[in-house]
């Protein structure tokens, strides 16, 4: 991907010398934040290699979805509300259908049946279902109560609070039971290593393996990369409403079937040749994960940064489109990781879902609201 970067300087030259071409802003500056994702996710991985598995688990939490999170930070400055929810529900979906879709696909063609922790699936996908819980509420209570407006906000406010201390609580048991099983693993290693010294001597070849990033070099790529992805959001941002004209496409399928792929490009291209490498568990952990991180740390973070951020406060109110969206993926997607083992045929049930919420939200242009 690193021949994309190319597209930093292009979409910054564009904005300035070119503003009317609207599209074509649109299309260099999205294509040009995904390399600069993929460097992100490098950096963070020397990183967290170096700091060892509980401040790297951290840190791996912490930038999972940071391409996604600047780009909806600079729509929620132009105050792009909904497109900000559309993306947000777009990014969930997009996870948890197309990309798990894709890797099944992919990984089932090339290898059949493939296998994966499926308790660690199921914990995924109970996060997911609460998610869904929280966003369902503030939409029940706008539709139940005759002027909800004013209770509304404080409870968006407190639901982002609540999301953000479970995510906190499924951090800490996640690298709780990953320290657990790697001191298994060691001891079982240990013994045997033992066991096969005592037998007969062996002529034992360390294993080479590819270098990490130097921390100073990591941090610099980090921070240069972070504010390579501002940059370019800002312009994507500023560009996107004009180009969604253009396209003839409206807000709310902009915002869940284009922005949302975007930001997360990088890590969805590596699910996917997780699968194709046989490493199931791998893609599954990357595809569900990234969705938990969006919704109980990245939506309830920009409910919260809001207030901070002009007069009108984003709330944790979507649209009903916007929920049966969520609702319909998840409740399909817990069924299907629910017992360890996948194939083609899933990942094809999980497209078709995918394409049908495309197709509607494409020519029903106000099925978010």
């Amino acid at each position: 991907m690193k021949w994309l970067l190319v597209l930093l300087p292009l979409a910054i030259a564009l904005e300035h010398f070119m503003p009317a071409r609207s599209l074509l802003i649109f299309v260099v500056a999205g294509l040009g934040i995904v390399p600069l994702a993929s460097l992100m996710a490098q950096a963070t991985g020397s990183l967290a290699a170096r700091l060892g598995p509980g401040v790297g688990g951290l840190l791996n939490a912490t930038f999972g979805n940071a391409a996604e999170l600047i780009i909806a930070l600079a729509a929620l400055r132009s105050g792009l509300h909904d497109m900000v929810k559309a993306s947000i529900a777009g990014t969930i979906i997009g996870n948890i259908l197309f990309v798990l879709g894709l890797a099944m696909v992919i990984g089932g063609v090339r290898h059949g049946v493939q296998r994966y922790d499926a308790h660690a699936a199921r914990t995924q996908a109970t996060m997911l279902t609460l998610a869904v819980i929280a966003l369902i509420m503030p939409a029940a209570y706008g539709a139940l109560v005759p002027d909800p407006d004013a209770a509304l906000s404080p409870i968006s406010a407190w639901i982002a609070i609540a999301l953000l201390l479970v995510y906190v609580a499924n951090v800490g048991y996640t690298l709780a039971a990953s320290r657990a099983a790697n001191t298994r693993q060691a001891k079982a290693a240990a013994t045997a290593a033992a066991e096969a010294a005592t037998a007969a001597p062996q002529d034992v070849t360390p294993l080479h393996h590819s270098p990490q990033w130097s921390p100073k070099k990591a941090v610099l790529v980090l921070a240069a990369v972070s504010l390579g992805i501002i940059w370019l959001s800002e312009i994507l941002v500023g560009a996107i409403e004009p180009a969604s004209e253009e396209l003839g496409l409206s807000d709310a399928f902009t915002g869940v079937f284009v922005l949302a792929v975007i930001g997360g490009a990088a890590e969805q291209a590596t699910a996917i040749v997780a699968a194709r490498q046989n490493r199931m568990d791998l893609a599954m952990s990357i595809a569900l994960g990234a969705s938990v991180q969006l919704a109980l740390l990245v939506a309830p973070l920009l409910v919260l940064l809001s207030y901070f951020m002009g007069p009108h406060p984003m709330g944790l109110v979507f649209g009903p489109g916007l929920v049966i969206l969520i609702v319909f993926s998840v409740l399909i997607t817990g069924q299907i990781t629910s017992d360890g083992r996948t194939d083609w045929l899933r990942g094809v049930q999980l497209l078709a879902v995918y394409l049908i919420l495309a197709a509607v939200f494409f020519y029903v242009p106000d099925v978010s609201g």
